[in-house]
């Protein structure tokens, strides 16, 4: 470019954020997810929900935290209170995400979807991305994650 004639490069438009949060059982290699658009204590609570009270109503369930601030929020601990006689919370060290299973399903799943495509738009990725989460809990999928 010469000199004060800056070159334009048009985008697709506004960036836009999309969110998941999930939960690994080590058990059967399942993957239980929410969709959200922010991640923040109340989308979190709504997660846990799911797995406490629909998946695992009468079973001890143990959760592998990081410290993120909505996992740590008073609001957080107080619906993991209503469940302390049946759930395990291990709190990772700080800057230790590797060591949470889910953080390999995460790479496995950007592997899968992401890698050398570019997806027309955000709601595309989205649906490539959650058909890859529904493969993952088809036991006879060829592109599951295990941990064996």
């Amino acid at each position: 470019m010469k000199r004060g004639q800056q070159k334009r490069i048009s985008t697709p438009g506004q960036q836009a954020n999309h969110h998941l949060i999930g939960a690994y059982d080590w058990a059967d290699d399942s993957v239980t997810w929410l969709s959200v658009a922010r991640k923040n204590s109340p989308q979190f609570i709504r997660f846990l929900e799911h797995p406490l009270v629909e998946c695992y109503q009468h079973d001890v369930v143990v959760l592998v935290l990081d410290n993120a601030s909505f996992h740590k929020s008073a609001a957080a601990i107080a619906a993991l209170s209503l469940f302390e006689h049946r759930v395990r919370v291990f709190w990772l060290p700080p800057y230790c995400s590797t060591l949470n299973p889910i953080e390999r399903f995460w790479r496995h799943l950007k592997d899968q979807v992401c890698v050398n495509t570019l997806y027309p738009s955000l709601s595309d990725l989205v649906s490539a991305v959650e058909h890859q989460l529904h493969n993952q809990n088809q036991l006879d999928s060829p592109s599951r994650f295990t941990f064996s």
